[in-house]
């Protein structure tokens, strides 16, 4: 029998699963930016030369993400276009949620989710592991290579955010002016009302760089030509 899960469930069932996993892993998330937790788990089924199998569809990855899965000999990272689906499975066990393998969904947002036990329910285990190959087959697989790590040195407008320089943005709903920061990209008043559903991917209004009418969110909270021009020098939820 299925089982629901509060945020702190699929948490806590999603690290289970990945620990318990002997010969499958597939987690298919479209924004992937994994906690240090899920890391170690992961290096530690890469030690144990499982076939695991990542599919992501939002963005590229970041630079230290991205050599992270290279360093990995036994995972595979593939790329489905229009992917919106949170499925975590292993030859045992499935959990499908609205939880991101994103840190900030993971420790910020509330989530729900289904968790299966094969042995228990079986014809819906093989349900969900068929659309999940689907997925894996329909997927273009990414040759994941080194990619340059920026110094680490503070960004200049970070560096004046954290002065409190009065850098100008834009609230992405109301389109209020406020401090230029896309970490934070909500005036007061509207991070209030986004606070209630927490949803990182909630469509708004505005860029929060130049203030323009643009299809944007709080892990997406600028137009992509503000993000090409200032990548190098803001922080951004998503690089």
């Amino acid at each position: 029998m299925a089982k629901f899960l509060d945020t702190t469930g699929v948490s806590y069932h999603l690290q289970q699963l990945i620990n318990n996993a002997n010969r499958t892993l597939i987690l298919i998330s479209p924004y992937l930016k994994l906690n240090e937790r899920l890391k170690q788990s992961l290096e530690d089924k890469d030690r144990m030369k499982i076939d695991v199998r990542i599919i992501y569809g939002k963005s590229e990855l970041e630079p230290a993400e991205n050599n992270w899965l290279k360093s990995l000999n036994s995972i595979r990272t593939s790329f489905c276009q229009n992917l919106h689906a949170k499925c975590y499975l292993s030859e045992n066990e499935v959990i499908i949620t609205s939880m991101n393998l994103y840190e900030f969904s993971q420790i910020n947002n509330n989530e729900m989710g289904v968790y299966i036990v094969k042995a228990e329910d079986e014809q819906l285990y093989d349900e969900v592991l068929t659309e999940a190959m689907r997925l894996v087959r329909i997927s273009d697989e990414i040759k994941v290579s080194v990619a340059k790590v920026p110094k680490d040195v503070e960004k200049p407008a970070k560096k004046a955010i954290k002065q409190g320089l009065n850098v100008a943005g834009f609230c992405i709903r109301c389109g209020e002016k406020l401090k230029l920061n896309p970490m934070v990209p909500y005036c007061p008043k509207c991070f209030k009302s986004w606070k209630k559903y927490k949803n990182e991917e909630h469509e708004e209004k505005y860029c929060h760089i130049c203030g323009k009418p643009n299809k944007s969110s709080l892990i997406k909270p600028s137009c992509y030509e503000c993000y090409t021009i200032n990548k190098n020098v803001l922080e951004f939820p998503l690089a």
